[in-house]
């Protein structure tokens, strides 16, 4: 059985810095891509950040660019989510995905390239 659990959310300061993890099990993800997205109640989940099966591609939105870095450990078979500079509408619950198929998606930021998701982390960034 494939399973995501994220871990490492918590409630931090604006401006602090955060890393959520996720760590697969069940099957190997190391030939394809992995996410991040999150999600506030009511709204749709939204694309954060993206990389390739050897993390040499990364895709952010523009929301986060230049704050967040997304890496992996294909040994480990997880993926993190370094998140700086953080700001109150940071604040959701963060969720990993991962594509079933290897190779990078034509469309990286869309739910529909992934076919795993876990039950996500909460981060709550308070002003």
């Amino acid at each position: 059985q494939v399973q995501l659990v994220e871990s490492g959310g918590r409630l931090v300061q604006t401006g602090g810095s955060l890393r959520v993890s996720c760590a697969a099990s069940g099957r190997t993800f190391s030939s394809s891509a992995m996410a991040w997205f999150r999600q506030t109640p009511g709204k749709e989940r939204e694309f954060v950040a993206a990389i390739s099966w050897s993390g040499g591609s990364t895709y952010y939105s523009d929301s986060v660019n230049g704050r967040f870095t997304i890496s992996r450990d294909n040994a480990k078979n997880s993926v993190y989510l370094q998140m700086n500079s953080l700001k109150p509408e940071d604040t959701a619950v963060y969720y990993c995905e991962a594509r079933s198929i290897p190779g990078i998606p034509a469309l990286p930021a869309r739910r529909f390239s992934y076919d795993y998701w876990g039950q996500g982390t909460q981060v709550t960034v308070s002003s």
